[in-house]
């Protein structure tokens, strides 16, 4: 029995000894990589201090970089590898930090216009997509009150490449991004409570946020970005308004414009034809960001646009209804769709962007991926990913259905049959 005892002991061992191993290897980072950069991009060099791993999206590592333009002419350098600059970088994201190719965060030692956005200390790096690419130039096509702006780069980092990389601006209050009042934390006046907020519709669990129920189906989880940290006051005002937007939007008359009272309708529905045209699950259903300024007529604005998709499909249906067959939760939208004020003014805003200005989005797909080839290449090989994806394919795959739900949409307008 004692020898029994033993050997159960040892496999026990065994298998916690096997379970941390996997837990390890999980955070690891890579291995070092045999591919080096294209040649046909600016590169941007970070080296973290004393070369540590980055493995957490909550603490900044100290690191430097410097950014080599590759004889890009339109791009500044910035430091040098005797001359680093100072900066600090973290991961970030959610179901795309467990990928193997990591996001990250940075924040460089002061503001900064890298390769000819404006100046900032935060920015983010992001994987490259071509819906990115699509979303991102629809945003400012279709003139939401601020987009982010990306530039491509490649990334060696401590010595190591990385691959190819959106280096993205990030969503902040600030005159140069959401560009409105910022309300300070811990504020207790009622009269500045008001104004000033930046939120995010979530579908984590996250710290900073709160969940107050939307219907009697599902709650709404919200993230209040800014201000971060909240008084009492901030925390009512806050969890009461969301309420009553929730109250009004789900109104049994749909004639009723207390909804408009809260929200910015033009506004959300140019928010609701770019999800449309792009296909986007998401659009409603997390990463869905909201702000508002101070003012007596300040109004909840939708976006900026972030974390976009596009479902390559033959588009049947509204992706509110679309999220219903996946088990997503459409937040709000579902109701909005059946107010007229809202239907007419998408019918009038789509009748300003089709068809002449959305078709700018084709020659701007080409445009940015096509360059992108030897780049991309380079980075499915660092990656083991299919090396079939080229930058054409993935041109056209964009392409092909940003066209087919742009025709869809423009045949199934929104109309209020109520």
């Amino acid at each position: 029995m004692h020898r029994i005892i033993i050997k159960i002991s040892y496999l026990l061992l065994a298998l916690m000894f096997a379970s941390c191993k996997d837990d390890i290897e999980a955070t690891a980072p890579p291995s070092q990589s045999t591919v080096s950069v294209s040649g046909t991009l600016p590169v941007l060099y970070i080296e973290t201090e004393n070369r540590q791993p980055i493995i957490s999206k909550e603490e900044y590592l100290n690191a430097s970089y410097w950014l080599d333009p590759m004889r890009a002419e339109d791009i500044e350098p910035l430091g040098t590898e005797t001359a680093p600059l100072p900066m600090q970088i973290r991961g970030r994201g959610h179901s795309s930090w467990k990928g193997v190719k990591k996001p990250y965060k940075i924040k460089l030692g002061k503001k900064t216009a890298l390769m000819g956005m404006p100046k900032n200390k935060h920015w983010a790096l992001l994987k490259p997509t071509e819906n990115t690419v699509a979303g991102l130039q629809l945003g400012k096509l279709m003139d939401m009150a601020w987009t982010p702006s990306f530039r491509p780069v490649e990334v060696v980092l401590n010595g190591d490449y990385i691959g190819l990389y959106f280096l993205t601006e990030t969503i902040r209050i600030d005159e140069n991004r959401v560009n409105i009042y910022e309300q300070p934390d811990k504020e207790t006046n009622p009269e500045f409570i008001k104004g000033g907020w930046l939120v995010e519709v979530d579908n984590y669990h996250d710290v900073c946020q709160i969940t107050i129920p939307e219907c009697g189906r599902w709650n709404l989880t919200l993230r209040y970005h800014s201000p971060e940290n909240l008084s009492n006051p901030q925390l009512q005002w806050l969890t009461n308004e969301f309420t009553s937007i929730n109250a009004a939007i789900y109104s049994k008359d749909k004639a009723s414009t207390e909804w408009e009272e809260y929200i910015d309708v033009e506004n959300m529905a140019r928010f609701f034809i770019l999800q449309e045209v792009m296909d986007n699950p998401d659009g409603f259903h997390g990463s869905f960001y909201l702000h508002k300024d101070m003012g007596d007529n300040a109004k909840w604005i939708a976006g900026p646009i972030w974390d976009l998709v596009c479902y390559n499909r033959e588009k049947t249906d509204y992706t509110f209804r679309m999220k219903v067959h996946y088990g997503f939760t459409p937040h709000w939208i579902g109701e909005i769709i059946q107010y007229d004020s809202f239907c007419q003014s998408v019918k009038s805003i789509w009748g300003d962007v089709y068809p002449h200005q959305l078709s700018e989005i084709y020659d701007y797909i080409d445009a940015t991926v096509l360059p992108l080839a030897e780049a991309w290449e380079n980075d499915c090989e660092r990656w083991n990913e299919d090396p079939t994806q080229t930058a054409r394919v993935r041109a056209d795959r964009i392409k092909n259905a940003l066209r087919r739900n742009i025709e869809w949409f423009n045949n199934h307008l929104p109309i209020n049959k109520k």
